[in-house]
């Protein structure tokens, strides 16, 4: 399986999703490491003016990932959106991913995100504004309505073809679902169904028999994994290769378990600096310990430290104990 935007033919069909605070550039580049095909960047605003802030200056940087590198820009201003497409092209981005799925309050209040939902004509001249603005491929990211009176995604995935979005993903629920209750897929399946765009199908997925049934009951061309990769980033790894082959690999080992999660929680600290990166750390800290039985004690003892070398020396002693306790029990 592989997935076509545009020119780029994806190997992989695996698709890390856009989500704010957290894919960010160490983030993407340990996913497309463990077999994400595609790592969607941050949300980034459309408006310009803000983009010297700190947050939107860390979101804009692309230096040194893999091809092919996509950036989602989020607003609700056609000519806003074609410009902070035109800049993310000027600086090396090689898709532009519109956003209409965040369900975040603070952001469908200014109209934007899956908000965008509500006004299908304000969707179209915004799709046509930024395709028209770029000559890299468009992507665009939905959900299945604003609410369930509301299922559109039909007549969204119509507007994006007829103006040339080149491939489309979505999340299984509502706006107004958030993150509650269980995805749906079958909103999904009537896209791919009607569409001749490759849809890449979002939600829910966190296990690689999981991605094979969403693929199987859907249609879609690839999937896209989001909160199923948080703690478990090889998650991609085992999904590929079941996909591959119908059989589930092991688990990283002790040694290579230990080494992805140092130096993806060294790689923040040099990214962000001391202060900024040992407070982004902690989120994925708690991540990678909560899959362990005793993770939450050492999680507590970490959160605590505010210096990078020992939240670092306190996170490998927790490692250690950690992985021994779980090498005895397996």
């Amino acid at each position: 399986m592989s997935l076509t935007i545009g020119p780029w033919q994806i190997e992989s069909p695996l698709v890390l999703a856009p989500m704010a605070g957290i894919t960010d550039h160490p983030f993407r580049a340990l996913c497309r490491r463990m077999g994400a095909g595609l790592a969607v960047s941050e949300m980034v605003t459309s408006e310009t003016r803000l983009w010297k802030s700190r947050k939107t200056t860390t979101r804009l940087v692309i230096e040194g990932e893999r091809e092919p590198v996509s950036i989602q820009i989020a607003g609700n201003e056609p000519s806003m959106m074609a410009e902070a497409a035109r800049e993310n092209a000027l600086r090396g981005a090689q898709i532009i991913d519109i956003n209409m799925g965040c369900p975040a309050k603070k952001v469908c209040n200014k109209a934007a995100g899956s908000a965008l939902l509500r006004d299908e004509p304000l969707v179209r001249d915004i799709i046509q504004a930024v395709v028209e603005s770029v000559e890299i491929p468009v992507t665009l990211k939905i959900r299945t309505g604003w609410d369930h009176d509301n299922l559109n995604a039909l007549q969204i995935a119509k507007i994006a073809e007829d103006h040339g979005i080149q491939a489309l993903s979505i999340h299984g629920r509502t706006r107004a679902d958030g993150f509650k209750g269980d995805a749906e897929y079958e909103t999904i399946r009537q896209v791919c169904s009607n569409t001749s765009l490759p849809v890449i199908a979002n939600g829910d997925i966190t296990t690689p028999e999981q991605a094979r049934r969403v693929l199987d009951e859907t249609g879609a061309a690839a999937i896209m994994i989001g909160r199923g990769a948080l703690g478990r980033p090889w998650v991609f790894r085992e999904t590929r290769q079941y996909l591959d082959t119908g059989e589930i690999p092991k688990a990283p080992g002790k040694e290579e378990h230990y080494e992805l999660i140092l130096s993806h929680i060294q790689a923040i600290h040099e990214f962000y600096g001391g202060v900024q990166g040992v407070r982004i750390a902690r989120k994925h800290i708690g991540w990678y310990l909560r899959q362990f039985a005793d993770g939450e004690s050492w999680r507590r003892r970490i959160v605590r430290l505010d210096n990078n070398e020992e939240q670092l020396d306190w996170l490998s002693r927790s490692l250690d104990n950690l992985l021994q306790e779980q090498s005895r029990v397996a």
